[in-house]
């Protein structure tokens, strides 16, 4: 049974992700095995969450950070190096996700040669 507290969070899912996996792909032509990009999941409801950070010396902006966030349901296993299509722009998952009870949250690197 979903919480309350969980239904309450995934109003706030504007998004929808598709996750993406590198899974063992056997050829049968040639019997070779490589690596391909696999959809493990498609229309995911989600919602990004983006945090700018900046630091100033003297004055003037020196840095400006982005932390972007990824907020999903806590019943999806999403593996270490999976990729993420969320509004036609790809990205990475950049550490282990944070697993609450009603929510999961996922920090995510925008992958630059995509953008």
């Amino acid at each position: 049974m979903v919480s309350k507290t969980r239904k309450a969070i995934e109003m706030l899912y504007r998004d929808k992700c598709t996750i993406v996996e590198y899974q063992p792909i056997k050829d049968l032509i040639t019997k070779r095995t490589n690596n391909k990009e696999v959809i493990v999941l498609e229309n995911q409801p989600c919602k990004l969450s983006y945090k700018n950070l900046t630091s100033a010396i003297d004055g003037k902006v020196a840095k400006l950070e982005q932390t972007i966030k990824l907020f999903i349901s806590p019943d999806i296993n999403i593996k270490a190096g999976s990729k993420f299509i969320i509004n036609n722009k790809e990205y990475a998952r950049s550490g282990e996700s944070a697993i609450y009870p009603n929510h999961q949250e996922v920090v995510l690197e925008l992958l630059e040669d995509k953008a």
